[in-house]
């Protein structure tokens, strides 16, 4: 074990310090090429989004796309470690079918597909936020439907555990279709909370490292490379993306995060009970994309608006709060989610 933690802790500094030489150039070649954020002036729903405007006008032109860098770095570790193994410097590669193949296929279809949302969104292509995603909706549920499928038939997979609440429940051909959904839910949730400087990836970033603990003790240590290079990536990420913001990550990023945590949650559900214990340290996001789920239903059903604007990040601004105070109290916050995840998880383990 001592030897497997050696080999991931040295995977993590060289994914970081690689971010950290690669971040500053990539950031000049984007303001280089003028690719700066575009402000929406519309809301999901076709409505005005004054609100939104005035409170983030000032980061018009920020460059963006921090997702293509992160994927360039993910794919020169995933070399590096193929290289390695070939050398006998290390004792695996990050490409096996047996633990990681359904995760860089998630990370990597997702964030490559949406490396072209964020080009349109840059060159001004798309007025409102998301509308391109509408166009590409049947590449999301085609990847989303593959993945299911990918659990249920090629690894049997057609329970859940929802431990504490319950044991193992069959859903036979239900199986895909819940995840299917839960996919969809997960990768939009984060793209939607993405929305303040160090918001999303600092929420993210504190769930990761509570899958790369309960993923080494299970022992698929393939996997918690695979979160430590993107934690690694994160990290890194940081020192630019702190308020005020010198990158911003895109949805190719936002994107690439959601399908890698979705499928992270459907292989701990093959070894134990997270189905539950995830509800709890991804209650953040559910919070934040419910508030903006419950806005576009009061604009349809009622005519008028439920909040003065949303997702709640957005409100808590309009109330007058800092967007340093609202993602250094997310963070406190989701810390304390983190460490009950961690003690029910090891609780469930232990027994």
């Amino acid at each position: 074990m001592l030897l497997k933690l050696n080999q991931i802790i040295l995977f993590w500094l060289g994914a970081f310090f690689l971010a950290i030489i690669l971040y500053p150039i990539y950031i000049h070649l984007l303001k280089k090429f003028k690719a700066g954020q575009k402000i929406r002036e519309a809301s999901v729903t076709g409505d005005g989004s004054p609100i939104f405007s005035n409170l983030h006008k000032h980061k018009e032109g920020t460059p963006t796309m921090w997702g293509w860098l992160f994927l360039l770095i993910m794919g020169i570790m995933l070399i590096i470690s193929v290289f390695l193994k070939r050398k006998g410097r290390t004792t695996y590669s990050l490409i096996t079918r047996s633990e990681t193949y359904i995760l860089l296929f998630g990370f990597f279809s997702m964030g490559l597909i949406w490396i072209i949302d964020d080009f349109l969104n840059i060159r001004g292509k798309w007025k409102i936020k998301w509308l391109s995603a509408k166009a590409k909706l049947i590449g999301m549920f085609l990847f989303a439907g593959f993945i299911s499928r990918w659990f249920y038939a090629k690894l049997g997979v057609d329970y859940v555990n929802l431990w504490p609440i319950a044991g193992k429940i069959n859903l036979w051909i239900f199986f895909p279709i819940l995840t299917f959904f839960i996919t969809i839910s997960i990768v939009n949730a984060i793209n939607i909370t993405d929305g303040l400087d160090g918001l999303a990836w600092g929420l993210m970033s504190i769930i990761l490292f509570v899958l790369a603990v309960v993923t080494f003790f299970n022992g698929t240590y393939l996997a918690t490379t695979i979160i430590g290079i993107t934690i690694a990536s994160l990290i890194a990420f940081m020192f630019f993306n702190i308020n005020p913001a010198k990158i911003f990550m895109g949805d190719s990023g936002a994107l690439a995060l959601g399908w890698l945590l979705s499928c992270l949650l459907y292989i701990l559900n093959m070894r134990m009970g997270i189905f539950i214990p995830f509800l709890v340290i991804f209650g953040l996001f559910i919070v934040d994309t419910g508030s903006s789920f419950l806005q576009i239903l009061s604009k349809k059903y009622r005519k008028k608006k439920l909040f003065a604007t949303a997702p709640l990040h957005h409100l808590l601004e309009h109330k007058g709060i800092s967007e340093a105070t609202i993602v250094m109290k997310a963070w406190m916050l989701q810390w304390i989610l983190a460490a009950i995840t961690l003690i029910a998880i090891f609780y469930q383990i232990a027994n």
